[in-house]
């Protein structure tokens, strides 16, 4: 099987932050509602590289097609034509749960007493592992190794007459993040976690309805922004409209803080926040922290751009361009060989030199997770830059901790600022110096109160008490894996989970149940 194309394929040891996965929904009678999914998940592609699905109900059953690989190469027009509803949910994944295969691409589906239903998830379970030793006890097999395929076989085996009734029963047993979408043949179901943790909002054009994790969807679309989901909050949207089960919602008491750094497109709105404004805020603040004399300004393209602008501003300091991204390294399934993989971060970005030769740099920066990355920039703008001096400023506080609530952040040994101080680090980096943003600082920019912020990776302040050594391939040992013709070159549909109801056949490019 071919691997997920990486942001960084150059070396895991340059790994940066990714989250799992961007979810879409819509309801749109008379839409062609599978062409509106793919460019709702087009849109957001970088939540999730690994792979993407969409499912599309018609009233009488689900046909779904999912596969390995970015939106663009899963789909194409004649898989987006055999897919017709009024109906549909998206998915594309980052896995934080199970590896990257074809048996954990989403949505995840199963047929029920209720008939068949199809889910997303944008999350992780800190409970996962109690949860699957308690169903291996209904049903024997899982398809997947996520756990996303135990919430949708909590919900299928939970009581209750209605699809409402049995994920409301299922809520309190889930604990850590998740949030998603729900897939009937007649209705499309949105759920945010009791905590808020991950984004999750609805929009509308017409009399369409749409759900998606970002707002930035929605733009897409010429649909408009309607509000946020509450926390706890469940959202029905069929034939009879749209219903909110919120009697026990409440606005996020732990909404990811890495939203608003790093994960969210700078042109979405969050909790009422802009991103972009957000991070230009961000680097004003840092400016106002850490001012530093210097002759340019510059971002590491594209996520700090907003906060190295916001940086010049405020100090005065003209921004430059002085580091050009090449957005198509590591969207392929062409591995590398050893001579490209050493040339590391030059085949991601180029300087220049024009710009940055015999100049005091300040860069900005959103994050720095383990440093080797960082430490190849600070390297190229000396070397191919000819920069005077490189004055590093990151626009978040260090990562100091694990996150266990979808980032892909399981041990605190990955993490440079958890074995070194900040003066160690600007060493190893061979920056001239470096400075974070403060929390308080960073608390401030986002325009969010503070105890609606989940700050754990920095702060090891959990919103849930969880252990502090979790294992994304926990349950690999275990899959048991459907033979399915396809399967064997990780790019086709694989089967439906099992959940004590007879499961859909495989089929080597697309799925119908009911």
């Amino acid at each position: 099987m071919p691997a997920a194309p990486d942001p960084y394929w150059f070396g895991p040891e340059n790994r940066v932050l990714l989250e799992e996965c961007g979810i879409f929904g819509i309801y749109g009678p008379g839409e062609d509602v599978a062409r509106q999914t793919f460019f709702g998940l087009y849109t957001l592609q970088h939540r999730g590289q690994e792979s993407a699905g969409i499912a599309v109900a018609d009233g009488a059953g689900i046909a779904m097609h999912r596969r390995m690989g970015l939106v663009a190469q899963v789909f194409d027009d004649r898989d987006l034509d055999g897919l017709e509803g009024f109906a549909a949910i998206g998915h594309t994944r980052y896995s934080t749960t199970g590896s990257s295969r074809i048996e954990n691409a989403q949505p995840v589906f199963a047929e029920s007493d209720l008939g068949p239903i199809a889910m997303g998830h944008n999350g992780n379970l800190v409970n996962s592992v109690e949860l699957r030793e308690e169903l291996l006890e209904i049903s024997p097999t899982f398809y997947s190794t996520t756990d996303s395929e135990l919430i949708l076989s909590l919900v299928v085996n939970a009581p209750g007459e209605t699809w409402i009734d049995r994920i409301r029963h299922t809520f309190p047993r889930l604990r850590g993040s998740f949030s998603l979408v729900f897939l009937t043949p007649t209705s499309v179901i949105g759920v945010r976690d009791g905590l808020g943790n991950r984004p999750l909002c609805l929009g509308t054009y017409g009399n369409t309805w749409l759900i998606a994790s970002e707002s930035c969807a929605f733009e897409a679309l010429d649909a408009r922004f309607e509000r946020d989901f509450l926390a706890g909050e469940i959202i029905e949207i069929n034939d009879a409209g749209v219903r909110s089960y919120g009697e026990e919602a409440h606005p996020p008491t732990a909404l990811c803080i890495f939203e608003y750094i790093y994960f969210a497109r700078p042109d979405s709105v969050i909790e009422g926040a802009s991103l972009y404004e957000a991070r230009v805020r961000m680097g004003a603040r840092l400016a106002r922290e850490y001012p530093v004399d210097a002759d340019l300004v510059i971002g590491v393209p594209d996520s700090a751009t907003a906060a190295a602008i916001g940086y010049a501003k405020e100090a005065g300091i003209p921004y430059g361009e002085g580091l050009v991204k090449s957005r198509y390294i590591g969207r392929t399934f062409i591995q590398p060989d050893d001579r490209i993989r050493r040339l590391g971060v030059k085949l991601k970005l180029n300087t220049l030199q024009t710009v940055t030769a015999g100049k005091s740099i300040v860069v900005v920066d959103d994050s720095i997770v383990r440093g080797n990355t960082t430490k190849a920039i600070v390297n190229l703008l000396r070397t191919s830059g000819n920069a005077a001096e490189v004055h590093l400023r990151i626009s978040s506080p260090p990562i100091k901790w694990p996150c266990f609530y979808g980032i892909d952040i399981q041990h605190a040994d990955e993490l440079i600022a958890n074995n070194m101080t900040v003066p160690q680090i600007c060493e190893h980096v061979d920056a001239d110096s470096l400075s974070y943003l403060s929390i308080e600082g960073l608390i401030r920019a986002t325009g969010i109160a503070g105890e609606k912020l989940c700050t754990g990776c920095l702060t090891r302040e959990y919103p849930i008490p969880v252990q502090l050594e979790m294992d994304k391939l926990k349950f690999e040992p275990t899959v048991e894996s459907p033979a399915s013709p396809g399967n064997s070159d990780g790019q086709a549909a694989d089967a439906a989970m099992s959940d004590g109801a007879a499961p859909a056949d495989p089929h080597p490019t697309s799925t119908r149940i009911g």
